[in-house]
């Protein structure tokens, strides 16, 4: 269902009202809260089942629903992407392994508003090449929220991530991009991870989006498996993701989805 309030500018980009920052803040921290807690969890031997069903649980037990389960005929309460997985992977019997790296993606729907979040974690010892990409990772996302202020242009905050990535000899994928969200899911616009300054849609205040850049050690090309929702690295290097909810405020963007424990990092 579409959002009725507020205004759309010449691109479809929903412009929220002052109000509305609110109800971003109370989901984005539902969100970031739960995978604050499901931290503890994360090791050798786990199951992803078992963490998906933790998340659901801590979902449900706030009174708030899972903006994935039913999503297209998804039926978790998560995404958990684990090394080679670019993101989508679909919880299940797999265990995780000594070294493993993994995203787990959570979006949960508080009085109508949804908080988007991911973020990077370690199964037991962080090989040095692993725990490189997560830093480049993470970097790039921050980068990323910098360049949003009203006034510049979403090829600003692509050209951002792009250029600090490549010169660390990783790659963006290309496949896959942030967006708008709000009282829906996904809404425009597409917030690439690579551009050029000065180009694509003007930022203006009270636009809620998510930043969310894959990046790979190896080639920025993917492939989706035969299940329609896990993407892959085509060369199989490691991959590693970072996603916040932001809106655009006066002076630069307010995130919605900071870990209240100070956990978004794992090696912090």
């Amino acid at each position: 269902m579409d959002d009725p309030r507020g205004r759309l500018t010449r691109d479809g980009i929903r412009i929220h009202e002052p109000a509305d920052f609110a109800g971003m803040r109370t989901a984005g921290r539902l969100a970031a809260k739960i995978l604050d807690e499901v931290a503890a969890l994360v090791e050798p031997g786990v199951p992803t089942e078992a963490l998906d069903a933790f998340i659901e649980e801590r979902v449900n037990a706030a009174g708030a629903k899972s903006a994935t389960i039913g999503y297209r005929g998804y039926q978790h309460a998560s995404c958990i992407s684990v090394n080679h997985v670019v993101c989508h992977g679909i919880p299940g019997p797999k265990v995780l392994k000594d070294g493993d790296i993994l995203n787990i993606d959570v979006t949960v729907i508080v009085d109508g508003w949804y908080g988007d979040t991911s973020r990077m974690y370690v199964a037991g010892t962080l090989a040095r090449k692993a725990e490189r990409l997560i830093q480049v990772t993470h970097d790039a996302l921050m980068l990323g929220i910098e360049a949003v202020r009203p006034g510049r242009t979403f090829g600003d905050i692509g050209a951002a991530i792009q250029t600090y990535v490549e010169a660390q000899r990783m790659s963006v994928v290309r496949d896959f991009c942030g967006h708008g969200l709000g009282r829906v899911f996904h809404a425009p616009p597409n917030v690439l991870h690579y551009g050029r300054p000065g180009t694509a849609a003007r930022l203006e205040e009270g636009m809620f989006f998510t930043i969310e850049p894959m990046v790979n050690l190896g080639r920025p090309e993917t492939k989706v498996l035969a299940d329609d929702w896990t993407a892959v690295t085509r060369d199989k290097s490691l991959s590693a993701q970072f996603e916040h909810s932001v809106g655009v405020t006066a002076t630069g963007a307010e995130i919605f989805t900071l870990s209240p424990a100070g956990r978004f990092h794992p090696t912090r």
